[in-house]
C-alpha cells in the first residue's frame, strides 16, 4: 500500500478566514496527512481571537510575530523562512499556503522547483498571480464551503475570456478525431497546466461545469464515461474537411 503523501500547512492568520478551517484539512485530507500545521500572527491581536480559538481543536502550532515597524509584515516574513526550512530539513511531498492578501508567488515558484505540490487556499480577493501560480487553489468563499455550492450563471462564465481558452486548449488537447474528448483527460490536462477547480466556479463537478455552458455538446457512453465537444472547433473541422 502506497503510503500518504505528507502536507506542511502554513497560515497567514491575519489573512485568513478561521471560520474556513474545516474546509481546508477537509480538502487536504484528500491528498494526504498534514503533519506539520502552523499558524502566523500577532497573537496579542484580538483581530486574532478566532484563530485562537481553534488552534488547540485542530493541533496548529501558533507562531508569535510581533508588529515590529508599522507597514510591515513581520508574519509574511517568518512564514517563508519556515516554509524554506522545511523543503530543507523535512520529509514533505504538499507545501499547503493560506492567505488572502499576500502575494506568495515567488515562494511557490520556488517550491514548485523543489518538486513539490502547492495547494493554496483564500478569498477571492487574493493576488492572481499567486493564486496562478499554485498546483491547486481553492478559494474559501460560500461557494467552496457549502454542501451544494451555489452556480454561477452561465452567461457570466462565458465571459470569462481566459477560462473558455482554458477549457478549449484542454479538450483541443485530447479530442479524436471527431472532436469529442473524454472529460478525465481533459481535467488532467487542466491540472498540468492551471491551479483551475471547478468549485471555483460554483460547480461540484467538472462535467456539470462543461454542461451549464452552451458553447460545448456532452455526451456519455457506458453509462458513466462523459465526452465532451467545443462546438465551435467542431463546426470549423467540419468546414475544413468539407473544402478537401
Amino acid at each position: 500500500m502506497k503510503d500518504k503523501e505528507k502536507i506542511a500547512l502554513f497560515i497567514d492568520a491575519d489573512n485568513a478566514p478561521a471560520s474556513k478551517i474545516d474546509v481546508i484539512l477537509s480538502e487536504l485530507a484528500r491528498y494526504g496527512v498534514v503533519n506539520i500545521r502552523k499558524a502566523y500572527g500577532n497573537w496579542k491581536s484580538h483581530c486574532l481571537k478566532q484563530w485562537e480559538d481553534v488552534l488547540h481543536e485542530y493541533a496548529i502550532q501558533p507562531i508569535q510575530q510581533f508588529d515590529l515597524t508599522k507597514g510591515k509584515n513581520a508574519t509574511d516574513i517568518a512564514l517563508v523562512i519556515d516554509v524554506m526550512d522545511t523543503l530543507y530539513t523535512k520529509d514533505i511531498d504538499t507545501v499547503c499556503l493560506v492567505s488572502s492578501d499576500c502575494d506568495f508567488t515567488p515562494l511557490v515558484t520556488r517550491v514548485l522547483a523543489d518538486g513539490k505540490f502547492v495547494i493554496g487556499f483564500g478569498e477571492r480577493k487574493a493576488p492572481a498571480a499567486f493564486v496562478n501560480s499554485c498546483s491547486k487553489f481553492l478559494f474559501l468563499d460560500d461557494a467552496v464551503s457549502d454542501d451544494k455550492p451555489k452556480q454561477v450563471h452561465s452567461p457570466s462564465i462565458k465571459s470569462d475570456t481566459k477560462l473558455m481558452n482554458l477549457l478549449r486548449q484542454a479538450i483541443s488537447a485530447v479530442e479524436d478525431d471527431d472532436g469529442w474528448a473524454r472529460l478525465g483527460p481533459v481535467g488532467t490536462h487542466i491540472a498540468n497546466h492551471a491551479s483551475f477547480d471547478q468549485r471555483n466556479y460554483g460547480f461540484k463537478k467538472l462535467s456539470e461545469l462543461f454542461a451549464s455552458i452552451d458553447l460545448f455538446e456532452m455526451r456519455k457512453t457506458n453509462g458513466s464515461v462523459f465526452w465532451v465537444k467545443d462546438k465551435k472547433n467542431a463546426k470549423s473541422k467540419q468546414q475544413h474537411n468539407s473544402q478537401i
